[in-house]
């Protein structure tokens, strides 16, 4: 598997990386997270814009963004715009999804932007094109939030994001049984062992838990953590999903 660096920060070796989303929804909650986002064990930040009123006004969309990278200091920084259909929130058109993804782009503020698998594979590939050419990474991402489908759909899933050009291919689902679980993580083990870039997946909610601290095993790349406000069910404090992933891996696969 080749690794994917960003802002000098290797994914898809050693231990998973800690990633930490920040879910303001004004300028000045936006800076207030990001400090304490900085002053915690995250080596990633992710920005959910979907929570970001201002979203669809580039103006003050890239004054936001200046201002939180100033705020993280050398943290890279994931973009996010999360959908209503996919868990998030956001309700723009595909018009105005592109039109942000592509502002984010051009704007050199961002080391990664999250793109959605099922906005359809035309869209896909022309942002991902779009992305790459200014030098942005991406991550393509699909969430089911009422179920964990069988595994052989997990492993297409994640095979499709791959062969669409994603340098990180990233998978969540709901489990209703503690076989879900398996399930998945058996997923992520297969795919991942012959994958070309990094997989990051996560069986949600409290009974999945264990699948945010058993990345390095399944071969997970990252692994989301809360400080304040979670994104999605059943994310650990990101204090106590660090020391948990430091008791699983030795300090020198970090």
């Amino acid at each position: 598997m080749e690794s994917v660096t960003v802002g000098g920060l290797s994914i898809g070796t050693g231990r998973p990386k800690l990633i930490v989303p920040i879910t303001a929804e004004s300028k000045a909650e936006l800076l207030q997270a990001a400090q304490a986002v900085r002053h915690s064990p995250a080596q990633l930040a992710e920005w959910r814009l979907d929570r970001f009123e201002p979203v669809t006004r580039k103006e003050s969309l890239l004054d936001a963004a200046q201002a939180l990278c100033a705020a993280l200091g050398d943290l890279p920084v994931l973009a996010t715009y999360r959908t209503v259909k996919e868990g998030g929130g956001g309700v723009i058109s595909e018009t105005q999804y592109a039109a942000l993804i592509e502002t984010l782009a051009d704007s050199g503020l961002v080391d990664l932007i999250d793109i959605e698998l099922f906005t359809g594979e035309d869209f896909v590939r022309r942002e991902i094109s779009y992305c790459h050419e200014k030098g942005v990474k991406v991550i393509l991402s699909s969430h089911d939030f009422a179920r964990t489908p069988p595994k052989e759909e997990m492993t297409a899933r994640l095979r499709r994001m791959e062969a669409l050009g994603a340098d990180i291919a990233k998978l969540a689902v709901m489990p209703q049984t503690p076989e879900d679980v398996l399930t998945l993580l058996s997923a992520t083990g297969e795919v991942s062992a012959t994958a070309a870039r990094p997989v990051v997946t996560m069986s949600m909610g409290r009974l999945g838990a264990v699948s945010r601290i058993a990345g390095e095993v399944f071969g997970s790349a990252l692994t989301f953590g809360a400080v304040g406000q979670s994104s999605a069910p059943g994310q650990l404090e990101a204090a106590a999903l660090a020391k948990a992933l430091s008791l699983l891996s030795p300090e020198e696969n970090a």
